[in-house]
């Protein structure tokens, strides 16, 4: 006999359907309240293997990865779910930029079975500075990070990184640019002894998962990898 709480979800449900964020498609009941249908799901492109082992960038056959070859110690380990295109792109958008923090269950179930997400490790999130926080009333990253956690019943440690120095918005800058923007920006919190694996939503240059990735070894971290929903693609350059 169904709850009342369920009869009343029926009924919501067979008077307003769902539809999905990114086509406007129905959601098949089977999906109950997710925001993305199966389709528009099955079109998000997985980062193909083989990775260079550090920084999780398609290997291309190459003897030493041109993107990552620079970064100091304290990252070990990058993974992203899929390629940046498409309806990708279209969910990352309406997370980080239209207040749909909801996908961001659908785009956890994608990175669910990312490598670094195994073990007893705790999920951080890589934090928004104060004022891009008041902007858009909530952290992606964390959202994200919490979605993730339910899913693989892992703890999320909000606290474990802050962003005390505000820094400007990534999107038109230079790799060399991004690092000198990051730089700093990162304080640990209570991580020490932990094993951590950093959460975001895209994977540029890894110039903010470095940075973040720094200032939780220097707080105590035993070890630091990073998992994002995402990955840019590269430009020629880092082919």
């Amino acid at each position: 006999m169904p709850s009342f709480a369920e009869a009343l979800a029926g009924v919501e449900r067979w008077l307003l359907p769902p539809v999905c964020l990114l086509c406007d498609s129905p959601v098949p009941p089977r999906q109950g309240d997710d925001l993305v249908c199966d389709l528009c799901r099955s079109r998000w492109e997985p980062v193909p293997a083989p990775l260079c082992a550090r920084c999780g960038q398609p290997a291309f056959g190459e003897l030493e990865c041109r993107l990552c070859a620079g970064w100091p110690m304290g990252l070990d380990r990058v993974r992203s779910a899929v390629w940046l295109r498409g309806t990708a792109r279209d969910a990352v958008h309406r997370l980080k930029y239209e207040g749909w923090w909801r996908v961001a269950e659908s785009l956890a179930t994608a990175m669910r079975g990312l490598e670094p997400l195994t073990g007893q490790v705790s999920l951080v999130p890589v934090p928004l500075g104060a004022r891009r926080l008041r902007a858009r009333g909530y952290n992606q990253s964390e959202r994200l990070a919490t979605a993730l956690g339910a899913l693989i019943r892992r703890p999320v440690r909000p606290d474990g990184l802050s962003r005390p120095r505000e820094t400007k918005t990534q999107t038109a800058l230079t790799p060399e640019g991004r690092q000198a923007n990051v730089a700093g920006a990162f304080a640990g919190g209570p991580v020490a002894g932990l094993d951590c694996v950093l959460v975001d939503d895209v994977f540029t240059t890894g110039a903010t998962l470095v940075e973040a990735a720094s200032a939780l070894r220097r707080a105590g971290a035993a070890r630091v990898e990073a998992v994002t929903f995402a990955r840019a693609e590269p430009p020629v350059t880092l082919a």
